[in-house]
């Protein structure tokens, strides 16, 4: 993951221009553009097995979206785009690219295998200040999971850590629990 800064103003244009580009998955968070490669197969596979199990236990008026994007209210330049997101279906027929954060009832974020402990929690903190409702964090590094809910004032209250095997317990609308025996985990660095 990289980040560079561009001046205010001017960074939705920077980031969709690398978009249209490089191909790179571009975000702004906290004003700075951060970019992340193509995911890898893991990366791409922990999301599909959670979508798998998401989507037929979702109620017909929510959905499980890759690749949508969600907007920081008060700040027409941030946003992110979590690898999974649950919006109301609405979505489907939506014209805007960016979601209202006060609609995710769900976003997931799989760790890549290059983020930084600082990385985490800055897009962790980003989630809370925009006050999404439900933050799942999974780590293919280690085999862990973070779940975070119940965001004030800039940071999550609810902070729950599980490990691959262990269900993530989730709360209506939501499925009761996902399953992450399954997942799986990334190689051993070199």
């Amino acid at each position: 993951m990289t980040a560079i800064t561009v001046r205010p103003g001017r960074l939705r244009d920077a980031a969709e221009e690398i978009e249209r580009s490089t191909g790179l998955r571009v975000q702004i968070i906290g004003g700075t553009l951060v970019m992340s490669p193509a995911r890898r197969g893991k990366h791409a596979g922990t999301v599909r097995r959670l979508r798998i199990q998401l989507d037929p236990q979702l109620p017909a008026d929510l959905g499980a979206y890759e690749v949508s994007s969600i907007y920081m209210p008060g700040n027409d330049e941030d946003y992110v785009t979590p690898d999974l997101v649950v919006l109301p279906v609405d979505w489907d027929e939506d014209d805007a690219w960016l979601a209202d954060p006060h609609e995710v009832a769900l976003a997931v974020e799989v760790i890549s295998n290059s983020e930084g402990v600082r990385s985490i929690a800055t897009k962790t903190d980003w989630y809370a200040g925009a006050s999404v409702a439900v933050l799942l964090a999974v780590d293919p590094r280690n085999g862990t999971w973070t779940l975070y809910t119940h965001p004030r004032d800039g940071a999550y209250q609810g902070v729950l850590h599980g490990k691959y095997g262990e269900p993530v317990p989730l709360a209506a609308p939501l499925p009761p629990e996902l399953q992450t025996a399954s997942l799986p985990l990334y190689a051993p660095r070199r």
